[in-house]
C-alpha cells in the first residue's frame, strides 16, 4: 500500500468515526431535551390546575358572601 492510500484510508476512517459519534451524541441530546419538555409541560399543567382550584375556591367564597348579603 502506498503512503497516499494509507493516509486516505486513515482520514476516511477518522471521519466516519467522528460522524457516527456526532449522530449518537445528537440523538441523546435530542432525547434529553424532549424529556425536559415533557416534564416542563407536566409542571405547567399542575400549576394551572392549582391556580384553577384556587380561583374556584375564591368564587365559592364570593358566591356565599353574595348570598348572605342578598338573602
Amino acid at each position: 500500500m502506498s503512503l497516499a492510500s494509507k493516509i486516505t484510508f486513515t482520514l476516511c476512517t477518522a471521519s466516519s468515526l467522528g460522524i457516527i459519534y456526532y449522530v449518537h451524541w445528537k440523538q441523546q441530546y435530542d432525547r434529553e431535551k424532549m424529556r425536559e419538555g415533557v416534564i416542563r409541560d407536566i409542571e405547567q399543567q399542575q400549576m394551572k390546575k392549582t391556580q384553577n382550584l384556587y380561583l374556584i375556591e375564591q368564587q365559592k367564597t364570593l358566591a356565599s358572601k353574595y348570598k348572605e348579603t342578598a338573602g
